[in-house]
């Protein structure tokens, strides 16, 4: 995966005592930048608002005191959405089944970019990949980026669970 963000381990610690999980945390933009902060509750219910604000407030603090970034930014928390980044071996293995795009830093049987359905992450931290009914077996390590796509399956299953949790 691409190299963790400087401030994540800073901000790690304290988002977890909350009972939260960083999914990614990023800077985006140069002028004015943007530091992007995603979460999502390790008890797997959806994040509010109320969350986001009650973890921008306790990593704020932090932030201030520690001014690990030069210069003026904007910190977002937020949720990681149904199109989430996956950027840990476990988010392959919970999402396995649904479609992902994964870009890799170098050639993995040819090619950099994939787009496909994901079948399992194995013991050695290989993401067993299929696309277009053809096999490819990704080392996890070499994985630059990777994300859900939004297709109707996923949307379904978000349907069906909120339906549950809403009775």
């Amino acid at each position: 995966m691409t190299e963790k963000h400087p401030v994540q381990d800073i901000v790690e610690p304290i988002i977890e005592s909350l009972g939260f999980e960083v999914v990614r945390v990023m800077t985006i933009g140069t002028k004015n930048p943007t530091l992007q902060v995603m979460i999502e509750r390790k008890d797997r219910k959806d994040l509010v608002v109320d969350d986001c604000a009650m973890v921008s407030r306790a990593i704020s603090d932090v932030l201030d005191e520690k001014d690990p970034i030069e210069g003026e930014y904007s910190l977002e928390v937020s949720s990681p959405g149904l199109d989430r980044p996956l950027t840990k071996p476990e988010h392959f293995e919970r999402f396995s089944g649904y479609e992902a795009k994964v870009e890799t830093k170098i050639e993995v049987e040819g090619r950099k970019r994939f787009k496909g359905k994901i079948i399992n992450i194995d013991e050695n931290q290989k993401i067993v990949f299929d696309m277009d009914g053809t096999k490819y077996v990704i080392p996890f390590e070499t994985v630059n980026k990777a994300k859900l796509l939004l297709t109707d399956e996923l949307l379904n299953q978000y349907m069906e669970n909120h339906a549950e949790t809403e009775l």
